[in-house]
């Protein structure tokens, strides 16, 4: 099982960092073997061509304007295998220079299978201006990092137990079945 999570971000447009800054805490925990953690920024040929490495499961880790209150943290599962799932309407992930379904998209293009994806997004309250910039993030969503780190934490953990789970069921079976 391996497992990539993917900080997402423009660290020069306010909040829009959160998935870098998320990505940053991650790094100086002490997370299991099966799990990489990237800073990509916005560099989404970078994590195209990761995707192409056959992970399991990508966590991506990114500002997500679904209108609730800033530093609202979301879990959402993306079927990345559907076309329409990558095409969720409900999820507006707010990076600027880089689209995460659109790659997702291109790496399927170039013969990837993205496995399951995961989105740990936070409501962002600022993104700046194109013209100004804006680095740092706004006290509610640099709040949010921690608990967005926690909950890649849970589910890290709880994705290594149900491949655990599903192997140990596979060779219960095997052997039940000689």
């Amino acid at each position: 099982m391996r497992i990539l999570i993917a900080g997402l971000g423009n660290i020069f447009h306010g909040d829009d960092a959160f998935g870098v800054e998320a990505a940053n805490r991650l790094v100086k925990r002490a997370l299991p073997p099966e799990a990489r953690v990237v800073d990509f920024g916005i560099r989404g040929f970078d994590l195209a061509y990761a995707l192409l490495d056959g992970y399991d499961v990508t966590i991506l880790l990114d500002a997500t304007s679904r209108g609730s209150p800033p530093g609202t943290i979301y879990t959402i599962e993306i079927d990345g295998n559907s076309p329409t799932g990558l095409d969720e309407p409900r999820v507006d992930v707010a990076t600027h220079g880089m689209n995460p379904m659109r790659v997702l998209r291109m790496a399927q293009a170039m013969g990837g299978v993205v496995g399951r994806i995961l989105l740990v997004g936070c409501e962002p309250e600022t993104l700046g201006s194109e013209e100004e910039g804006q680095m740092g993030l706004s006290p509610i969503v640099a709040a949010a990092v921690g608990t967005a780190a926690d909950i890649v934490e849970v589910l890290v953990k709880r994705i290594l137990e149900e491949g655990r789970g599903a192997q140990g069921a596979g060779a219960a079976a095997m052997s039940s079945g000689s």
